[in-house]
């Protein structure tokens, strides 16, 4: 059986996120001040002190979430001696958290992933004007359930199926009107909570096209490698490692699907029974159980997950 490494996305982020591991460990500290300096600004004092409305906004978020992942495999990788290569056989990570495992693979640097993370999310934020978009969560549908919602709610607006995270919870992006209308047909049709999300843009719909605009521009200009184990990608479900796949795979996410359901499940096929989430939070880890029982998730975020982790290889 195998292990794979998978990396959590916006939503994860929480104020006073990776101190105790910068705390603890010099190589955490490292990758802190690392992306502080590439990014010209004081990410990680955001990040221990806050304000959270701050640290959540989508610019600081997403590079935020990225260095206390990359903090936490640096920390794996210097206490065991390895490299990730010889403790998982794939990645994958959730939206944001694929640059994540993109840059914990080698395929490009630490404070790459810092920039374009950066501006991502400006670009993402700066796509739409506040209050015309809007996501909301559908718990108890599934994903054709909700693709049907989406078709019924559209009404010639943008609507989407924007998140597959489990059976039976899949986000829709689109229009502020076309998810309100999305929200009330999904009660009818028998969702258990249809409800409206509190972000600030309709991430992975077609209103996002100005951001990808911006993120083909920025990846054109990026050093890409080949990963140094294979990635399962947000928008295929499959794996990719030729460098311009990934280039074109990351701009085609930004309006693109999430298919973290379909991605776990393929990972299973690749006999992976273990998936281990680095960094932030454990929603993909509460997310594995849900998809299938026979696989575990384990979370590594502080030092006693370090240990744990060190003490089950």
């Amino acid at each position: 059986m195998a292990r794979a490494f998978v990396f959590p996305g916006q939503g994860s982020q929480t104020v006073g996120m990776g101190k105790d591991l910068a705390d603890a460990f010099g190589a955490a500290r490292e990758v802190f001040e690392e992306v502080d300096e590439a990014l010209g600004e004081h990410l990680f004092r955001l990040m221990q002190e806050g304000p959270d409305e701050a640290l959540t906004l989508t610019e600081n978020a997403q590079p935020a979430l990225m260095a206390v992942s990359l903090a936490a495999l640096r920390v794996l990788e210097t206490e065991t001696g390895k490299p990730i290569s010889e403790m998982a056989s794939f990645v994958a990570g959730h939206s944001l958290g694929e640059y994540s495992a993109l840059a914990a693979a080698r395929a490009f640097d630490l404070a790459d992933a810092a920039r374009l993370l950066k501006l991502r999310g400006q670009a993402m934020q700066s796509a739409v004007p506040v209050g015309e978009g809007a996501m909301a969560a559908i718990l108890g549908l599934d994903l054709e359930a909700a693709e049907a919602v989406v078709e019924e709610a559209a009404q010639g607006d943008v609507c989407a199926a924007a998140n597959d995270n489990a059976p039976g919870q899949v986000v829709l992006s689109g229009s502020a009107a076309a998810i309100e209308r999305a929200v009330t047909i999904a009660k009818e049709k028998g969702a258990k909570r249809a409800m409206p999300l509190p972000v600030s843009a309709p991430f992975h719909c077609d209103m996002m096209q100005p951001a990808a605009d911006a993120m083909r521009e920025a990846l054109g200009q990026t050093d890409i490698q080949a990963p140094s184990l294979p990635l399962v990608a947000n928008v295929t479900a499959d794996l990719v490692t030729a460098p311009d796949r990934i280039r074109d795979l990351l701009v085609e996410q930004v309006c693109g699907r999430v298919r973290w359901r379909e991605s776990m499940l393929f990972l299973k096929q690749q006999d992976v029974d273990t998936l281990v989430e680095v960094g932030a939070g454990k929603v993909l880890t509460g997310l594995t159980r849900r998809i299938d029982k026979e696989m575990s998730g384990v979370a590594v975020n502080t030092p006693a997950d370090v240990e744990a982790f060190l003490n089950s290889l």
